[in-house]
C-alpha cells in the first residue's frame, strides 16, 4: 500500500507542476519515489521493493519558450496585432528558445537484493523537442528586405530537433560504505521518429546595384536536414500504428548509460549529481535526408511583352536549381541525446522518522524537515540550459 499511495503521489505532483512548465526534475532527490533513480541511478532509496503502475506511475510534461509569450500577443489592449508581433520580434534574440519533453512510463520495478545493492528497471518512451528562435528568418518574413538593405540575414540561427523514442533500461544502486551511494543505469534507445538540421550555414542580403535595382544574394549556403520515420520508401506518410512498433527494437537503435552518486558529509547533509542520457541513437528505418549547397544571385525579373516564348518562372527555376542543387539520400545517421545534469545539497534536521512513528517501515531511517538547492543542466545545440531551484521538505 505505500508502494501505491507514492506512484500516485508523484502522478499528481508532475500534473500540477506540468502547469508551470516543469518536468520531472523537480522530483530530483525524493528518495522515498521509485521513480528518483531514474534521475540519479546513485540515489539511496528507502525501500526493499516496488512496482510502477502501468502507464501511471511517471508522466510528466515540460513546455517552454524563452521571451516570448502567446499573452503578448493576443492580450486585450487595443493594441494593433502586427504593432505586438513586431514588439516581440524585436525583443527576441537568436539565443530563445522552444523546447518541449515528455516521458511515459510503462513500467518500472527496483528490488533490494541485500542491504549494499537496489536493482531496477523499466521502460518508459520520451518525446523530446528543441529548437532555438531564427530571428533573422522570421523578420526577414514579417518585414521583408526593403528596410534592410545590406544587413546579411544568416540561416545559421536554424536548430531544431524533434524525436519520439523508447527507452529500455537497467540499473544498479551500490551502498560504498555509510557516506557514499554510488550508481548506474544502462539504457538501450529505440527510435520511433526524427527530424533534425543543425550547423546550417549562409546569409541572405540585398544590395542596392546599378540603376537602382535590388541585386539580392544567396552566399554559401549550406543546409542540411535528416528524417526517419516520417516518409516510406514510396513517400507515403508512415502510420501511426507501425511508429508506435518501434519503441521497442523497431531498428533505430542506441545505447546510453547514466551515472550518479550521494555523499553524506555528515549526519544531517548530504551531496548528490547524476550526468544522464551519455550515449546516441542511430537512425537507418525509412531515412529521408536532403541537402543544399552553393551560392546564388538574382537581379529581379525582367518580363518581356512582345510575345516571346520566353518562360521566366522556369528560366529562374532551372537558374535557382543549378547553383543551389539539392541532394535527396537515404543515408543512416546518428543523433547524440542532450546530455543532462543535476546537483543538489540538502541539510536535514528534526525528528528521526522512526522515532515519531514504530510502525514506519522504512529501510532507512531519515529525518522529518529538510532544505536544499538543486541545479540542473541540459546540453542542447545553442549551448547548455540552467534551472536552479531552492526546496524545502517537510514530513506530515
Amino acid at each position: 500500500m505505500k508502494k501505491l499511495s507514492a506512484s500516485i503521489a508523484l502522478f499528481i505532483l508532475v500534473i500540477f507542476n506540468s502547469t508551470y512548465s516543469q518536468n520531472q526534475q523537480v522530483l530530483y532527490g525524493f528518495d522515498h519515489i521509485p521513480q528518483t533513480l531514474l534521475l540519479n541511478p546513485g540515489g539511496e532509496v528507502d525501500y526493499r521493493y516496488s512496482i510502477g503502475i502501468p502507464l501511471l506511475s511517471g508522466i510528466s510534461l515540460e513546455a517552454g519558450m524563452s521571451e516570448l509569450a502567446v499573452a503578448d500577443l493576443f492580450s486585450a489592449d487595443g493594441e494593433d496585432i502586427n504593432i505586438k508581433l513586431r514588439n516581440t520580434l524585436d525583443r527576441i534574440t537568436s539565443n530563445d528558445y522552444l523546447q518541449i519533453n515528455s516521458q511515459t512510463e510503462i513500467i518500472n520495478i527496483g528490488y533490494r537484493l541485500d542491504h549494499q545493492y537496489f536493482i531496477s528497471a523499466g521502460f518508459y518512451t520520451e518525446i523530446d523537442v528543441f529548437g532555438n528562435v531564427p530571428k533573422d528568418v522570421l523578420t526577414l518574413l514579417n518585414e521583408g528586405n526593403g528596410a534592410y538593405v545590406n544587413k546579411q540575414f544568416s540561416f545559421s540561427q536554424g536548430n531544431f530537433k524533434a524525436e519520439a523514442f523508447g527507452v529500455l533500461h537497467f540499473g544498479v544502486s551500490k551502498k560504498i560504505n555509510e557516506k557514499l551511494n554510488l550508481g548506474t543505469r544502462f539504457k538501450v534507445y529505440s527510435g520511433i521518429a526524427n527530424l533534425t538540421t543543425s550547423n546550417n550555414t549562409g546569409t541572405f542580403t540585398t544590395r542596392l546595384g546599378e540603376d537602382n535595382i535590388y541585386r539580392h544574394f544567396l552566399n554559401d549556403i549550406t543546409i542540411a536536414a535528416y528524417s526517419s520515420g516520417i516518409y516510406d520508401k514510396n513517400n507515403q506518410t508512415i502510420k501511426p500504428n507501425v511508429l508506435l512498433g518501434r519503441s521497442f527494437f523497431g531498428g533505430n537503435l542506441g545505447v546510453g548509460i547514466d551515472i550518479g552518486f550521494s555523499y553524506k558529509v555528515n549526519t544531517n547533509t548530504e551531496i548528490t549529481a547524476s550526468l544522464l542520457d551519455i550515449g546516441f541513437i542511430e537512425y537507418s528505418e525509412d531515412n529521408r535526408n536532403v541537402r543544399i549547397n552553393g551560392t546564388y544571385s538574382i537581379s529581379g525579373i525582367e518580363f518581356q511583352y512582345d510575345g516571346s516564348t520566353s518562360n521566366y518562372w522556369e528560366d529562374i527555376k532551372n537558374d535557382f536549381k543549378s547553383k543551389l542543387p539539392s541532394e535527396k539520400h537515404r543515408e543512416v545517421y546518428s543523433v547524440i541525446r542532450p546530455i543532462k545534469f543535476n546537483s543538489s545539497v540538502k541539510h536535514s534536521w528534526g525528528k528521526r522518522r522512526k522515532e515519531e512513528s514504530c510502525v514506519d517501515t522504512s529501510y532507512y531511517d531519515y529525518f522529518d524537515n529538510g532544505i536544499g538547492v538543486q541545479l540542473f543542466s541540459v546540453f542542447r545545440p545553442t549551448g547548455p540550459k540552467f534551472a536552479f531551484t531552492g526546496f524545502y521538505e517537510k514530513n506530515f
